[in-house]
């Protein structure tokens, strides 16, 4: 099977920064985009931003210039670089990848548990 397990959530104050991580682990044979959620209280997931195995990367209008995604495929981790931060921002930060467990098989999309960021004074 494949684990996706988030870190680097937090407490901080607005103008601050956070840097998540998420390692994958497993029966692993490939991995396709990375991407990362987020869920505000009371309200539905939303896309953050996305980086293929390539490196091409797209972000969330509400996060462009502020947000940085990037990947160490040699880790089978992806990041997310969180700058100027807003109380906006405050939401459970989800890791999702595509990802094919062997030669031949459909890639399936994992999710992780989940990570809190909270943006307050």
């Amino acid at each position: 099977q494949v684990q996706l397990v988030e870190s680097g959530g937090g407490l901080v104050q607005p103008g601050e920064s956070l840097r998540l991580s998420c390692a994958a682990s497993g029966s692993i044979f490939r991995i396709n985009d990375m991407s990362w959620y987020r869920q505000a209280p009371g309200k539905q997931r939303e896309f953050v931003a996305t980086i293929s195995g390539g490196g091409w990367s797209n972000y969330a209008d509400s996060v462009k210039g502020r947000f940085t995604i990037s990947r160490d495929n040699a880790k089978n981790s992806v990041y997310l670089q969180m700058n100027s931060l807003k109380p906006e921002d405050t939401a459970v930060y989800y890791c999702n990848a595509n990802i094919r467990m062997r030669f031949g098989s459909v890639a399936i999309n994992y999710w992780g548990q989940g990570t809190l960021v909270t943006v307050s004074s």
